[in-house]
C-alpha cells in the first residue's frame, strides 16, 4: 500500500520493515518437508524463528487477549470490546496465518489494538500477521468526512509541497478533544446506527460497544506562515495519554509522506497532556529536561514538545489562589494584591497637585477607573500596581514584590504569543539573546519559589502551570537552535504562537456556532458542522474556516477572558446584575422622534446632558462586555493631565456618570441625528430587526464622511493582521447598535421612568454640554 513506502519528491522507496498487505495463497507456497511422526526428536525441525512452537500453535487469540489482561499488559475494557467487536474473526493462530488479504474487521482489530495499547500490538505481532504500524496509517484515513484522518486534506497538502511552496514544508501538530452528548441515532442515508467509537478503521457497533463520550480532533498549523489544516478527529470513549501520543505519531508519519516536516507538537496543560508527554518519551524534571523526542523512534529526527501557554497561565493563577503568598530569594508575591486592585473598581483619589500646575500644597481630586479588561499577566497590571503603591494607598504597599512577578510572567507572555518589543522576530540574534536571558531568569524563579512555610512549589501538587513554562522554553531554545537548517525558511520567521492552542480552540468554536447547538454535539451534528467547515477549507494563510476573520491576538484574547481583572472581580465581588441607579436622568432629554412640539420645546442644555449622560451609560454597558484592553480604554474621556495608562484610567464625571470619550459621543449624536430624520418615516414597522439595521447602515454612511474615530487606537489597530472585522469596526457598530436600543426601546433598555420637574444634573464646562454634531471628532 502506499503507507509502505516513504515519498522523497517524485521517488519512492519501500520503508524498512514494512509487511505485504496481500499474502499468497497457501497452496502457492512452497511446502516444508515434514519428518514422520516416529522420527528421533533430534530429526524434527525446530520452529522458525519469529514463529511459534507446536505448544504456541495450539493458543487461540481469545485466550491470548485475557493472558495479557490477566497479566496487566491489557486493560479489561478493551479485551470485552474486541471479543464483543469481532466475534467471527478466526479463534485459531494458525487460520491467521492462511489469510490471502487482510479483512475489514482485521484492520479495525489491528488499528483498535495499536492505538489503544502499543505494547500488547508489538506483543501480538510475534504471533500473528499483523501488519507493520506504518501500515495502519492509510487503514485510519477516509476520503470522505468521517471519522479517521482527512485523505483530501492530505492530498492538497501535498500538492501544495511538490508545487514548491516553501511556506508548507514545516509544521507544528496541535491535539485536543470536545465532550460529545452520548446518544444513539440512525443514519438513513448509511442506514447505519452512529453515536458509536470510530478511530477510522470503522464504527465499533457491537451492542456491548460503548458510545462515544468524546472526540480528538488533530491540526496542521504553519510555523514560517499563519496556514491551519484540520487532519481529522476521532470519536472516542475514553481518552488517554498513550492513545493521544499514538494519534500524534500517526499524524507525523502521514505528514512526513507526503514531504512536511514536523517539528513541533502541542496539548494542553493537564494531566491528560502530562501523560501523553511521558507517552512520548518527555521528561519534565526541572532538573533534567528533556523537551524533544524521536520520529520514528531511533531517527535522527526529534519533534518539541509544547504545553498549552494559555492552559498554564491558568494552572499558575490557581496556584497563587490556593498558596495566597510565593516567596523566593528574599522577595514575596501576595494574591491579595492582585484581589484588591480588581475590587478597585472606582474611587476618588486625592493628590498633591504638581508644581507646574501653579497651585503647589493644594490637593486635586480624580475619579480613578481600573481597566477590568486588563490581563492578570501584563505589564499593565505591574504599572497600576507601582501607581498605586506610589497614591499611598495602604493595600498596595510592599507590593514590589508582586510586581517583579507580574513583569516576569508578562515577558514570558509576550515571548510565546510573539508580541513585545522582541516577540514577533523572537530568532533574531539580538532578539534571541535577551530571550535566553529571560527563560535563564524564570528557570531560577520558578525553581526557587516557595510557598508560606518553605515548601518547594515545583515539587508540590502546584508545580505543572511552572513546569509547562520551563518545558516550553527548553523546547524554544531548541527549536532556535535547530532553525538554521531549515531549508527556504528564515530562521527568524517563525510564528511563536503556532506551538499554542488558539488556531484549534477556535476552530472548535466555529464548529460550535456551525452545529447550532449551545451544549455537547452528538456525533451526526458534529460531522454535518465538520463537513461544513472541511467544504470551506482553503488551506490559505488566514482562512476563513478555522479562525474565522479574528487576528491570533484576538484569539488568545477570548481564550484569556478567565485570566483578567473582571474574572478575578467577578471571582471574589459577584455583580447583582446590570441594574441602573434611579438617580441617572439618561432620558431626560431625550423624548421620543414622534413627539416633534416636545422636540421642538425641550431646553438644548438639557437636551444635550442627557445625550451626554446616554453615551456615557453606553460606554459602560460596552465596558462590561470588552476584552480588549487598549479598546475599553478608549470609551473614556481620560483626564489628559493624569496618568496615560490603560490599566487605571483617570475619567471625568458628570452628575455621577462616567464621560465618555470624544469618539463614543460623536457616534451616538450622529445615531440620534439619523433617529430624527428617518424615525419620523412612516410605513416601516419599527419593531423589526431589518428597521434596525438599516438606521445602522445610515449612521454609518453618515460617519464615512466624517474624521477619523479613535485616533489614540491607530497604532493598535495594526498590531495583529489586517481584517474587516477589526476593533474600529467593532466598536463602532456595538456603540452605534446600544444607543439605537436605548432610543427604540428606553423602557426596556433603561428601566427608568421619565422624571418630574428639574433634574439635579450640575453644569460641567466642556465641550460635552452643546455639541457639534457636525463637529470634528476629538482625541479621547
Amino acid at each position: 500500500s502506499e503507507g509502505d513506502f516513504e515519498r522523497y519528491g517524485l521517488r519512492r522507496k519501500l520503508r524498512r520493515g514494512a509487511v505485504p498487505s496481500r499474502f499468497p495463497p497457501s497452496g502457492q507456497r512452497a511446502a516444508e518437508p515434514r519428518p514422520p511422526p516416529d522420527a528421533p526428536r533430534h530429526q524434527q525441525q525446530p520452529p522458525a524463528a519469529g514463529r511459534c512452537g507446536p505448544a504456541h500453535r495450539r493458543r487461540t487469540v481469545p485466550s491470548i487477549l485475557r493472558e495479557l489482561a490477566e497479566k496487566r499488559q491489557l486493560p479489561e475494557e478493551i479485551v470485552s470490546l474486541l471479543q464483543a467487536q469481532f466475534p467471527d474473526l478466526p479463534r485459531e493462530v494458525h487460520s491467521w496465518r492462511q489469510m490471502a488479504d487482510y479483512s475489514p474487521e482485521m484492520r479495525q482489530f489491528a488499528c483498535l489494538l495499536h492505538l489503544y495499547h502499543i505494547k500488547a500490538y508489538d506483543y501480538l505481532r510475534k504471533i500473528l500477521p499483523l501488519p507493520h504500524p506504518y501500515s495502519l496509517t492509510n487503514w485510519l484515513s477516509n476520503n470522505d468526512t468521517t471519522a479517521g484522518f482527512s485523505s483530501d486534506i492530505f492530498l492538497r497538502l501535498q500538492e501544495k509541497v511538490e508545487g514548491g511552496d516553501q511556506a508548507y514544508r514545516y509544521c507544528a501538530v496541535l491535539v485536543q478533544d470536545m465532550s460529545l452528548q452520548k446518544q444513539q441515532e440512525w443514519d438513513p442515508q448509511t442506514k447505519r446506527l452512529t453515536g458509536f467509537v470510530d478511530l477510522g478503521a470503522g464504527t465499533l457497533d457491537a451492542d456491548e460497544a460503548p458510545l462515544a463520550s468524546d472526540v480528538i480532533i488533530l491540526m496542521a498549523v504553519g510555523i514560517s506562515s499563519p496556514w491551519t489544516a484540520p487532519l481529522g478527529y476521532f470519536f472516542v470513549n475514553s481518552t488517554s495519554g498513550h492513545f493521544l501520543a499514538q494519534l500524534l505519531r500517526q499524524a507525523s508519519n502521514k505528514l512526513n509522506n507526503i514531504g512536511i516536516v514536523v517539528l513541533a507538537v502541542t496539548s494542553g496543560a493537564s494531566a491528560r497532556g502530562a501523560e501523553t508527554a511521558r507517552a512520548l518519551g518527555i521528561r519534565i524534571d526541572p532538573k533534567r529536561i528533556q523537551c524533544t523526542f524521536q520520529h520514528p523512534p531511533g531517527s535522527a529526527h526529534s519533534i518539541a514538545y509544547f504545553f498549552d501557554v494559555c492552559h498554564a497561565l491558568q494552572l499558575i493563577r490557581n496556584a497563587l489562589q490556593c498558596f495566597q503568598k510565593v516567596e523566593w530569594l528574599g522577595d514575596s508575591m501576595w494574591w491579595q494584591h492582585v484581589v484588591e486592585l480588581a475590587a478597585l473598581r472606582e474611587q476618588r483619589v486625592l493628590e498633591p497637585c504638581s508644581p507646574e500646575s501653579g497651585r503647589a500644597g493644594s490637593k486635586g481630586r480624580y475619579h480613578l477607573k481600573v481597566n477590568l479588561a486588563t490581563l492578570l499577566f501584563s505589564e499593565g497590571v505591574a504599572e497600576a500596581l507601582e501607581h498605586l503603591q506610589k497614591l499611598g494607598l495602604a493595600s498596595f504597599q510592599n507590593c514590589s514584590g508582586t510586581v517583579k512577578f507580574v513583569r516576569l510572567m508578562s515577558s514570558l507572555c509576550d515571548v510565546f504569543y510573539g508580541r513585545g518589543p522582541y516577540g514577533k522576530e523572537p530568532l533574531l540574534a539580538g532578539n534571541y539573546t535577551k530571550i535566553s536571558n529571560l527563560f535563564d531568569e524564570a528557570k531560577s524563579f520558578f525553581v526557587n519559589l516557595t510557598d508560606s512555610v518553605g515548601r518547594c512549589i515545583i515539587k508540590s501538587r502546584r508545580r505543572l502551570g511552572f513546569l509547562s513554562f520551563l518545558l516550553n522554553a527548553e523546547s524554544f531554545k531548541w527549536l532556535s537552535s535547530n532553525s538554521t537548517c531549515l531549508e527556504g525558511i528564515p530562521s527568524h520567521h517563525l510564528h511563536t504562537h503556532a506551538f499554542s492552542l488558539d488556531p484549534l480552540e477556535q476552530f472548535l468554536r466555529t464548529l460550535q456556532q456551525a452545529s447550532g447547538s449551545s451544549g455537547s454535539p452528538t456525533c451526526s451534528v458534529f460531522q454535518a458542522a465538520y463537513r461544513k467547515l472541511l467544504a470551506s477549507c482553503s488551506l490559505a494563510p488566514g482562512s476563513p474556516h478555522s479562525s474565522g476573520s479574528a487576528s491570533p491576538w484576538d484569539i488568545s484574547l477570548s481564550r484569556r477572558r478567565d485570566l483578567t481583572l473582571g474574572s478575578i472581580r467577578a471571582q471574589y465581588h459577584p455583580a447583582p446584575g446590570r441594574t441602573l441607579a434611579p438617580e441617572y436622568p439618561y432620558s431626560a432629554g431625550l423624548l421620543l422622534p414622534s413627539s416633534a412640539l416636545s422636540n421642538a420645546l425641550t431646553d438644548l442644555s438639557l437636551y444635550a446632558q442627557s445625550l451626554t449622560c446616554t453615551a456615557g451609560w453606553v460606554a459602560e454597558q460596552l465596558a462590561l462586555d470588552l476584552q480588549c484592553e487598549a479598546c475599553l480604554a478608549s470609551l473614556f474621556e481620560a483626564d489628559e493631565s493624569r496618568l496615560r495608562c490603560r490599566s487605571v484610567l483617570y475619567i471625568k464625571k458628570l452628575g455621577g456618570v462616567s464621560l465618555p470619550s470624544a469618539s463614543v459621543h460623536h457616534i451616538t449624536s450622529i445615531s440620534e441625528q439619523v433617529l430624527n430624520w428617518y424615525g419620523k418615516v412612516g410605513g416601516a414597522n419599527k419593531n423589526t430587526k431589518l428597521w434596525h439595521l438599516s438606521l445602522e447602515q445610515k449612521v454609518f454612511q453618515e460617519l464615512l464622511e466624517e474624521n477619523p474615530l479613535f485616533p489614540t487606537l491607530t497604532n493598535h489597530l495594526f498590531e495583529g493582521e489586517l481584517s474587516i472585522n477589526n476593533h474600529y469596526t467593532f466598536l463602532v457598530k456595538e456603540i452605534t447598535r446600544c444607543y439605537l436600543n436605548i432610543r427604540t426601546n428606553p423602557a426596556q433598555q433603561l428601566n427608568l421612568k421619565y422624571p418630574c420637574g428639574r433634574h439635579g444634573l450640575k453644569r460641567l464646562k466642556g465641550k460635552h454640554l452643546f455639541p457639534s454634531p457636525l463637529g470634528s471628532c476629538q482625541s479621547s
